[in-house]
């Protein structure tokens, strides 16, 4: 809904308070409505205009859920390190189980190296688990028990990303290397 608004009015500032005078959320608190509204247009952003049409007039729901998860992993570099360094080897080395230790792991591995991670409390770190692993199942990327599922990239998508940046594909299971057809 927020896509389409933004094709509407064509700002993103714009789109956000179209969306909040039409209540798109269904949150109760105003504060909380313009936070999940900020991170929804955060992540619509990184989309070009081209990805932004298809995902509101031509896209299939499972290829609005891809076109959806690209944007997370463009939006947020730690959700892109992740499905590249967790997702696909994984994937690739056929370990197509993803416990939630392996997102432990992970960030120990990054909090070492980021220092703005290392501050993160135990607390913050299961509900940023939590949110990222519920992501992944609205994806598709992973079944509901948590296994990793190979991405199913409709033709027509996985050109728009290969015609974009093709190293992107490799955010989807299954597509570890950019010149796969």
């Amino acid at each position: 809904e927020v896509a389409r608004l933004h094709a509407v009015h064509q700002g993103w500032k714009e789109t956000m308070a179209q969306a909040l005078t039409q209540g798109v959320t269904a949150l109760p608190k105003a504060a909380s409505r313009r936070r999940s509204l900020r991170e929804v247009i955060a992540r619509l952003a990184t989309l070009s205009d081209q990805e932004l049409a298809f995902l509101t007039a031509e896209a299939e729901r499972s290829e609005q859920q891809m076109l959806l998860w690209l944007a997370n992993c463009r939006a947020y570099r730690f959700v892109a390190e992740f499905a590249t360094e967790v997702l696909q080897e994984r994937f690739l080395a056929r370990r197509f189980d993803l416990p939630p230790e392996s997102f432990d792991l992970f960030f120990e591995e990054k909090a070492e190296w980021h220092r703005k991670l290392a501050t993160i409390s135990a607390s913050t770190r299961r509900k940023l688990r939590q949110v990222l692993f519920r992501i992944m199942r609205e994806a598709g990327v992973i079944s509901d028990a948590n296994a990793i599922q190979h991405a199913n990239l409709s033709p027509r998508l996985e050109d728009m990303i290969r015609t974009r940046k093709p190293t992107e594909l490799v955010f989807f299971p299954g597509f570890a290397h950019a010149g796969r057809r």
